[in-house]
C-alpha cells in the first residue's frame, strides 16, 4: 500500500461518515418528532467532532506529504483533502461541534417561528449561529476577508467583489428587462384548486422525466424543498399548494436538477472527494437549467398541459401557447423559491447584500427584519406583508449556510453558459422536449459534466462543459430573448 491508497482508504470512511450525518439531516427534516429536537442536536454535535478529528487526523497530514499522484484523479482527490485538511485544522473541534448543535436547534426554531410569524422568538439563536460562523470565518480567513472565507465553502474560488462585480453586471438589463415586461398585460395565472395527490403524482412522473433514478431515491415532503446524499443515495423532498401546483412541480424539477448531479457522477468517484458536485454554484447550474430552460421552454411546457389536463381535467388555460405564457409569468410575489425568472436573480441580490453586512457587522441581527424589508420595497414596489414572505422564508440562516445564497444567481449564470452550448450540441432537442423526453438533453448534461464531480475546480467545470469561460452575458441574451417573445418587447 502506497501513502495515497492509505490516505484513500481512510478517506472513504471519513465519506461514508459524512453520508450518514447527511442523513440525519435528512432525517430531522422529513420525519424525525419534534420531541427529538435536543437529542438531533446532540448527535449532530457528536458527528461533527468525529468528522473534523478525522479531517485533521495526523496521518493524514502524513500521507499527504508522501502522496503522489499517479494521473489526474487522484491530483484532483489530493487538492480536496489537501484544501479540507488546511481549513478543518484552523478550525477549533469545540467551535465545529458547536456549530452543529446550534444549527440542528435552530432549524427546530426556524420553522416554528416561521409558522407562527413570530421573528423575535427567532433572533436570538439566528445571533448565535452568526456569531459562531463569524468565529469561524475569522479562524479560517486569518488577515483575509472573512465572507470569502464562508463563501469558499460552498463556491471555491469565488470572492464577495469578484460576485459583486458580475451581479452590478446583471442588475440593470434585469431591471430593465421587468420594467419593459410591467408595463405589457400579464398572461393569465392558474386559478382553482388542484388536489395534493394529483399534485404529488404528476410530481413523480416529472422527477421520472428528467431522470431521477427512484432505486437509488426517493421523494418527501419538507417546509423548505432539498436534495440531500450522493452516490447511491440521494433524496429529494417537494411542497404542495392546492391553488399553485407549479410550486409543486417546478420544486420537484429543480431538486431533481440537483439530484441527478450526484446520481450521474461516475462510479468510480463513489465515497471519494470527487463523487460529489464541485460546488453549489455548478450545482445550481443543474437545478436551474432543468427547472427553467428545460422545463419552462415552450415545448416541454406544451407536454405538461397535457399531463395537467389528463390529471385535473380543464382548468381554465385554453391551449398550449397560453400555458406557456402562464407557466413563465412574470408576477408580483414575496417567495424567492416561486419567483419567475426575471426577478429570481433580484431576490438573490437582496440576501447577498443582507447577510454580506451581517458578517461584516454593519447589519444587526435586531435590525435585520427591518433592513429586509425596507430592501424588498426598494426593489420590488410593495411592502412584504408578513414574516413568513419576508425574513423567516428561507431556512439558510437558521442552518448557518452564509455565503450559500450568491451561489443561486451564479448556478443561474453557469446554466445560461451550458443551455447556450447545450442547444448547438443537441439539434431538434424541442422535438424531444414536447414529448417530455429530456433524454438527449440530461444525457449531454452528464457526459459532459456530471459525471466528472469534482475532479475539476468549479470554473474548470463549466467551461469544459460549455467551452467558454461562464459570464453574464448567455443567461442575459437568453432571458431578453424568452420574454421578449412572450410579452411582444
Amino acid at each position: 500500500m502506497t501513502a495515497y491508497d492509505d490516505l484513500m482508504a481512510f478517506q472513504r470512511e471519513t465519506e461514508a461518515l459524512d453520508m450518514i450525518a447527511g442523513r440525519l439531516g435528512w432525517d430531522q427534516e422529513t420525519m424525525m418528532p419534534e420531541g427529538a429536537t435536543t437529542q438531533r442536536a446532540e448527535e449532530h454535535g457528536a458527528m461533527a467532532n468525529i468528522l473534523h478529528a478525522r479531517r485533521i487526523d495526523p496521518r493524514v497530514g502524513e500521507w499527504l506529504e508522501k502522496a503522489e499522484a499517479a494521473d489526474d484523479v487522484a491530483a484532483a482527490n489530493l487538492r480536496h483533502i489537501q484544501r479540507s485538511y488546511d481549513r478543518t485544522a484552523k478550525v477549533p473541534a469545540e467551535l465545529a461541534a458547536e456549530l452543529a448543535k446550534t444549527t440542528s436547534l435552530a432549524h427546530r426554531i426556524w420553522a416554528k417561528a416561521r409558522a407562527e410569524e413570530d421573528v423575535a422568538s427567532f433572533l436570538p439563536i439566528l445571533q448565535k449561529v452568526l456569531d459562531l460562523r463569524k468565529e469561524e470565518a475569522a479562524a479560517v480567513a486569518g488577515d483575509a476577508n472573512p465572507y470569502d472565507a464562508l463563501l469558499d465553502d460552498y463556491e471555491p474560488g469565488a470572492t464577495g467583489a469578484s460576485l459583486a462585480a458580475m451581479f452590478d453586471a446583471l442588475r440593470p438589463r434585469l431591471v430593465e428587462l421587468r420594467a419593459a415586461i410591467l408595463e405589457k398585460p400579464a398572461p393569465a395565472a392558474l386559478t382553482g384548486s388542484f388536489d395534493e395527490a394529483g399534485q404529488l403524482a404528476l410530481s413523480q412522473k416529472l422527477a421520472l422525466a428528467f431522470g431521477y433514478d427512484l432505486q437509488h431515491g426517493r421523494i418527501d415532503k419538507a417546509v423548505h424543498p432539498f436534495s440531500s446524499g450522493s452516490g447511491l443515495d440521494v433524496r429529494i423532498t417537494t411542497r404542495t399548494n392546492l391553488q399553485d401546483p407549479f410550486n409543486c412541480f417546478y420544486s420537484t424539477v429543480h431538486e431533481v436538477g440537483h439530484a441527478t448531479y450526484e446520481q450521474g457522477i461516475h462510479d468510480a468517484y463513489l465515497l471519494t472527494p470527487l463523487g460529489a458536485g464541485v460546488s453549489m454554484g455548478v450545482h445550481e447550474s443543474q437545478s436551474r437549467i432543468y427547472e427553467n430552460q428545460l422545463g419552462r421552454s415552450r415545448a416541454f411546457t406544451g407536454w405538461l398541459y397535457g399531463q395537467m389536463r389528463d390529471t385535473f381535467g380543464d382548468f381554465g388555460i385554453a391551449d398550449e401557447e397560453a400555458f406557456f405564457a402562464t407557466a413563465n409569468r412574470v408576477h408580483d410575489g414575496f417567495i424567492r423559491t416561486e419567483a419567475d425568472e426575471v426577478q429570481y436573480n433580484l431576490h438573490v441580490l437582496l440576501r447577498f447584500d443582507l447577510e454580506r453586512a451581517l458578517i461584516a457587522g454593519d447589519l444587526a441581527v435586531n435590525d435585520l427584519e427591518t433592513a429586509w424589508n425596507d430592501r424588498f420595497k426598494a426593489d420590488f414596489g410593495y411592502a412584504v406583508d408578513k414574516p413568513s414572505n419576508g425574513v423567516l422564508q428561507d431556512v439558510h440562516w437558521s442552518e448557518g449556510l452564509f455565503g450559500y445564497f450568491p451561489t443561486y444567481t451564479l448556478g443561474n449564470v453557469y446554466a445560461g453558459c451550458l443551455h447556450e452550448a447545450l442547444r448547438k450540441a443537441v439539434p431538434g432537442l424541442d422535438d424531444d422536449l414536447a414529448r417530455g423526453d429530456t433524454s438527449r438533453a440530461t444525457g449531454w448534461l452528464r457526459e459532459n459534466l456530471q459525471q466528472h464531480g469534482g475532479l475539476r475546480t468549479p470554473v474548470e467545470t463549466i467551461a469544459h462543459a460549455a467551452g467558454v469561460a461562464p459570464t453574464e452575458g448567455p443567461l442575459l441574451e437568453y432571458l431578453e430573448a424568452k420574454f421578449s417573445g412572450i410579452y411582444g418587447l
